[in-house]
């Protein structure tokens, strides 16, 4: 294979394994009730108390409908708490449970882990070119996702 094609499959096959791998590590006995996307919900509402409803949606994508679907959900199993801003009561914050705060750390953990898998083979030199890079494919992502949505409204 070429240079191009052997990143190519590498880049492929690396997001399905990310995206297998994940869940079976963070979707255990403990974490069963809840999904994958699901734990990302969790991850965006973080551990603030101060992410709205319409900012989570946006961080990971979704539309606020969706989110609300998933969120009633998590509300339901104990993971996610939700209130209304007292200045603006159309403003609704979303907050974690305990239950919603030991599910994020142990999403973190598993990142954690997998990004130190990642550093403790390169030396400090190659540490820049490996985030550049990884820049590179992270402006991809978002001029396409950008272009997408573009397409879509015309």
């Amino acid at each position: 294979m070429n240079p191009r094609e052997t990143i190519n499959d590498i880049l492929v096959n690396l997001f399905n394994e990310i995206w297998k791998l994940e869940e079976e590590a963070i979707i255990t006995e403990e974490f069963r009730d809840i999904t994958n996307n699901d734990m990302h919900i969790i991850e965006a509402v973080g551990l603030s108390g101060e992410n709205t409803m319409s900012l989570v949606a946006k961080k990971i994508g979704i539309t606020a409908g969706s989110l609300t679907t998933a969120v009633n959900a998590l509300v339901n199993k104990k993971y996610v708490i939700r209130h209304r801003s007292e200045r603006d009561r159309r403003v609704v914050f979303l907050a974690l449970t305990k239950k919603g705060i030991k599910a994020y750390e142990h999403h973190q953990e598993y990142h954690r882990r997998m990004t130190d898998s990642v550093i403790q083979n390169l030396d400090e030199t190659e540490i820049p070119i490996l985030l550049k890079t990884l820049d590179g494919l992270s402006d991809f992502f978002r001029g396409y996702k950008d272009k997408m949505q573009k397409d879509k409204s015309a």
